[in-house]
């Protein structure tokens, strides 16, 4: 690609239409997911902007797949990124500088302006509503921008409003989006003179309607650190008309947009699949069954009737209505026209099992698991072990979060702090050096914590050892033990004493001990 291409309107145009095209393929599958399952989601050709979206009920009888997504996406938020507690660490690889008093005191104070930084943005919302959006659709993304009241503000998008690509590796690196502006927020945002003729006059004249914008963020095949100007950045953005009219051009440092899969099914996908998908069938079977139970209450309270000539007006179906009829004897004058006897309690119990099916898909049996289950009768160790093996069902769901949610949120956010002077200044030991990211979530410590139990079985044979010879100890290193277990249950790496201040405390203690050793020799 050459310097003309980035620069032709065309080129963004068919690039655009490119990445649209590849994404109709799973139009019909999102509007389906959407319908049945997420029905205040989605955005797709043909909906109209800031228009309330009429429910269908006739496929929505059972709510039951909307709790469980719930359930889902507050889990995740609470087990991930929660908003009460630390969910990240920062330090360094190299475990020798991290021993240093000033260089946890540094790692400690970024992470605690980073956290302070999350919770007066807006990202807190959009992640609920991400974990809503991955868990459906299979595909979530937001952009993170740079804000300069808040320092970062995001914005959520849903599925069918935009489109991606991914690179070589199969890493998503373009976006692109449709989307509908007043003339006013038009001028606003781009400034008149930059307007094609009919919006520039509709906004003058404080017309309203709707005009589409398409947005788009690229690779920068022109990038050039070496000069600063939105031209050379790594990825340029740029704002135009469905019919090519350039609104504003703009760059970016890193890649703006945060998306990530739930699962994909080969390297090529460039959208993934979740939950929705495979719970769709059970849904569709649980919202017939609804309707199926419905109808069969319907005809056992009231059921079609058999009407003989002999009834003399109109028959009265109300209770202790009296319809009156010239007969004697023979069959009744009204009865039901037939009788289908209904087990309701088998088709109650199907629909359960359905039901169990639709909150397993979605891993509600998971997050609800401590207030669902008895655990009376088990100890507090064994309570943590259950949880801990329950949680380490969505591991290949979490490590591919971590790649593509939470270290470029964390990353992202890290370099407009730098840039915009937030970020202390380092130690200079540590200047220059690469900062490593620990996640210490509910989530992430369950799946640390499987490895507990081996390690206090192993401190546990060393002492069991040690009775019968006490210098096999002389092999156990239990400080590095201490430090690997805290680190598994999550605890803040800045509590614990550095290696010289704990050498300085044991030398002192001999030395006590060796005083008073004295002391009692003298006498």
């Amino acid at each position: 690609m050459n310097k003309t291409d980035i620069q032709n309107a065309d080129y963004f145009r068919t690039r655009y239409e490119d990445m649209k095209s590849q994404a109709a393929s799973w139009q019909s599958a999102w509007k389906e997911l959407a319908k049945y399952i997420a029905p205040t989601r989605g955005f797709f050709e043909g909906d109209n902007p800031s228009d309330g979206r009429k429910l269908d009920h006739r496929a929505l009888i059972d709510s039951d797949p909307l709790l469980a997504v719930e359930v889902l996406s507050a889990g995740m938020m609470s087990g991930l990124t929660s908003p009460s507690r630390s969910w990240f660490e920062l330090s360094l690889p190299d475990g020798e500088l991290m021993k240093q008093s000033a260089v946890r005191a540094w790692t400690h104070e970024v992470r605690r302006r980073m956290e302070e930084v999350f919770a007066r943005s807006n990202i807190y919302s959009v992640l609920h509503g991400f974990y809503q959006e991955i868990s459906v659709f299979g595909t979530a993304a937001f952009l993170l921008e740079e804000d300069f009241d808040r320092v970062i503000s995001c914005r959520l998008f849903t599925a069918g409003e935009y489109v991606l690509d991914c690179d070589e590796k199969g890493r998503i690196n373009a976006f692109g989006r449709e989307f509908w502006m007043t003339p006013a927020q038009m001028a606003e945002k781009f400034g008149q003179e930059n307007l094609p003729l009919p919006v520039r006059r509709a906004a003058q004249e404080n017309r309203g309607g709707w005009f589409k914008v398409r947005h788009l963020i690229l690779p920068n095949p022109q990038a050039d650190e070496r000069k600063l100007d939105f031209a050379h950045m790594p990825y340029t953005s740029v704002y135009m008309t469905p019919q090519g009219e350039v609104l504003r051009r703009g760059g970016y440092r890193e890649f703006p947009i945060i998306a990530a899969r739930w699962e994909v099914k080969n390297s090529s996908d460039i959208y993934g699949r979740g939950p929705g998908w495979k719970a769709l069938g059970d849904v569709k079977m649980l919202q017939k069954m609804q309707k199926t139970k419905l109808v069969a209450l319907d005809k056992n309270t009231n059921p079609p009737m058999q009407v003989s000539a002999n009834v003399q007006g109109e028959v009265n179906l109300l209770p202790g209505g009296l319809t009156r009829y010239s007969g004697s004897g023979g069959d009744a004058a009204v009865k039901p026209a037939y009788q289908v006897p209904v087990d309701l309690n088998a088709l109650e119990a199907s629909m359960e099992r359905v039901k169990q099916t639709i909150k397993g898909q979605f891993f509600a049996d998971v997050f609800l698991m401590l207030g669902t289950q008895n655990f009376s009768r088990m100890t507090a160790t064994e309570v943590a072990e259950r949880h801990q093996e329950k949680m380490l069902v969505l591991g290949p769901v979490l490590e591919r979060l971590k790649n593509e949610l939470l270290d470029p949120l964390i990353e992202r956010t890290f370099a407009i702090m730098y840039r915009r002077g937030v970020v202390p200044l380092p130690p200079p030991q540590i200047q220059g050096r690469e900062l490593k990211v620990q996640y210490v979530s509910m989530i992430a410590q369950a799946q640390k914590q499987s490895g507990m139990a081996a390690l206090q079985q192993a401190v546990a044979y060393a002492a069991s050892l040690a009775q019968g010879n006490g210098e096999v100890l002389d092999k156990v290193n239990f400080d590095a033990a201490l430090e690997e277990g805290l680190d598994m249950l999550g605890v803040p790496p800045n509590l614990l004493r550095s290696d010289e201040e704990a050498q300085q405390i044991r030398t002192r203690r001999m030395q006590q001990a060796a005083q008073l050793a004295a002391q009692q020799n003298t006498h």
